[in-house]
């Protein structure tokens, strides 16, 4: 990050007492993430709502990486078994799955 840039995208809380939220939450929507300054010290960051779901999607969709790499990790081919013999064991006949075309497995 440049000097222009951390200009450029810190605010200080000072500006709130002011009145201009309007045009900080407008600048942030339009420009992106703001650094609150408070005392010479970083506060909080601002960022958009549509910004905020992104990252929770992010961190989230990295956590699932992580799950699925350590369980590919101990994968073993020959344990696996089909879905007949997962239907012989539990009963499960092919009419039970005719209703099922609306249900998604992950």
């Amino acid at each position: 990050m440049n000097i222009r840039s951390a200009i450029e995208n810190t605010i200080s809380i000072s500006q709130f007492n002011r009145g201009l939220a309007g045009k900080i939450f407008d600048e942030v929507k339009r420009h992106g993430a703001k650094v609150v300054m408070k005392n010479n010290s970083p506060e909080c960051v601002l960022i958009s709502p549509e910004e905020y779901i992104h990252l929770l999607d992010e961190v989230s969709d990295a956590r699932l990486l992580t799950v699925a790499t350590q369980r590919m990790s101990t994968f073993n081919p020959s344990a696996v078994i089909s879905q007949e013999q997962v239907d012989q064991e539990f009963g499960f006949s092919p009419s039970d799955f005719e209703e099922t075309d609306d249900i998604e497995f992950e």
